[in-house]
């Protein structure tokens, strides 16, 4: 395949980006107000920004196994949908529902019982006890509190991955901004106590974040209810919770390799991030920092998977296998043309952004650091986000659990491990090359795309 064939047409990109943009919207939007988060919390102390970093990567966990259940049967959505099918699509959602209600309610119960002990597994590094002792206070009382949004999230993400996978993603944008918006001035009013509210610090943030979880879930549910000649899955979607055994089957097979694949992927960043950290307490603050504005910068290609999974599904779902392998490939140049701009942007701003924050010297440096390092390897984990998002269109979610979370587990966490504990090397040297294992995972990608053999249609 030449250049000028692997280029679109601006029919194309219109359909696209009209996909897109709202979905990069919306993650830029709650990214951007995780940042302003961020930095209010950071401006509290540098044991505030630990003590919410590692609760939130934990809480990072349960939103990928929510994603991956999402997910797993969204391929079904996305495919019935574009067969015309809206009871397929009704039963896609109704075990959206019921799925995300058991995982939220199993999670509050691990966290809930478990939290002070993951916590502390981050505060092994070297650095002053009495740091630790107050991170620890302050990761574990911030849990306690957003704990309380896990079930909010879980029905908000079954609303909009549904309204999403049908192609409707200005919705869900609109509701991320409407909870965006409230999470914004209860962080301000919380935080630090304005026009007379009580000054909260770290688990302001916490209570804000809940409220703005029950918005959006509240937005959701009475656009769609009110729109049911637009979104005919709802019609009749409450009324029992019939779904047929056998699609239950195929749902379960499905989404289970997806909710395996996001959850030990997540627990395998956690684990890496666990690696950096054992050089020194600082890395804590400095990966908050560094992801933080990593999160806003990648909202691009992020949207573009998922923008990947709802065309090309639909164009499977509707019996058209030769097109979709002809859009996956030119929406994944795409996606990495987008990776390669906001890389370079974020390496731009890395000597900046760091100083936004109040905390040593020595924080900011390896923040700048890490930031820079992140925005070099972005055309890569493009490339790899695209080519994962390609191979699950097709239902193959057994594939994309190899490729994904096995490869972490296998390649990258052993890596980590071992460096961390039996090397010398720095904690950048040390990111450097776990991140370089990326570009082995690009060949495996370009490979399983270009092999064409996760090109079905798994709903005829």
């Amino acid at each position: 395949m030449n250049i000028r064939s692997r280029l679109g047409t601006r029919k194309f990109y219109s359909r696209v980006l009209s996909i897109a943009i709202p979905m990069m919207l919306q993650n830029g939007l709650t990214n951007f107000v995780n940042l302003l988060d961020n930095l209010m919390i950071g401006r509290v102390g540098t044991t505030s920004i630990s003590g919410v970093a590692i609760a939130n990567q934990l809480i990072f966990v349960y939103y990928l196994l929510i994603f991956g259940a999402t997910a797993g049967v969204g391929i079904f959505t996305a495919q019935y949908y574009g067969n015309g099918d809206d009871e397929g699509v009704r039963f896609t959602f109704r075990f959206k529902i019921i799925a995300n209600l058991i995982l939220a309610v199993a999670s509050i119960a691990i966290f809930a019982f478990f939290s002070p002990w993951l916590i502390e597994q981050f505060l092994q590094g070297e650095g002053s006890p009495e740091d630790a002792a107050e991170t620890l206070v302050i990761g574990v009382n911030y849990m306690k509190i957003i704990l309380i949004s896990l079930i909010p999230i879980g029905l908000s993400s079954a609303y909009s991955g549904t309204l999403r996978d049908t192609g409707h993603t200005r919705v869900p944008m609109i509701a991320a901004f409407a909870a965006i918006s409230v999470n914004l001035v209860g962080n301000a009013l919380l935080i630090y106590g304005l026009f007379g509210l009580p000054r909260l610090g770290a688990n302001g943030a916490a209570v804000a974040t809940v409220i703005s979880r029950f918005v959006e879930l509240g937005v959701l549910v009475i656009y769609t209810g009110t729109h049911s000649g637009t979104h005919a899955f709802i019609k009749g979607a409450f009324r029992g919770f019939f779904i047929p055994a056998g699609l239950v089957r195929q749902f379960i097979l499905k989404s289970l390799p997806l909710m395996a694949n996001e959850t030990l992927w997540s627990v395998g960043m956690t684990v890496q991030n666990q690696c950096y950290s054992y050089r020194s307490l600082d890395a804590v603050a400095a990966i908050n920092i560094e992801t933080t504005i990593y999160n806003l910068f990648n909202v691009a290609f992020v949207a573009m998977g998922e923008a990947i999974g709802i065309i090309v599904g639909q164009q499977l779902g509707a019996g058209e296998i030769e097109k979709g392998k002809d859009t996956a490939v030119k929406m994944r140049d795409f996606t990495v043309f987008l990776g390669l701009v906001f890389g370079l942007l974020l390496v731009a701003i890395s000597p900046f952004f760091p100083r936004l924050y109040k905390t040593t010297d020595a924080v900011k440096f390896m923040a700048m650091t890490f930031i820079i390092i992140v925005g070099i390897y972005m055309p890569a984990m493009s490339y790899t986000h695209a080519s994962y998002f390609i191979i699950r269109a097709g239902g193959n979610t057994f594939i994309t659990f190899l490729f994904d979370s096995c490869f972490v587990w296998v390649i990258a966490v052993p890596l980590a491990y071992v460096l961390s504990r039996y090397t010398a090397v720095s904690v950048q040297m040390l990111m450097i090359l776990v991140m370089g294992t990326e570009f082995i995972k690009c060949i495996i990608g370009g490979v399983m795309v270009k092999s064409g053999m996760w090109a079905k249609n798994i709903v005829s």
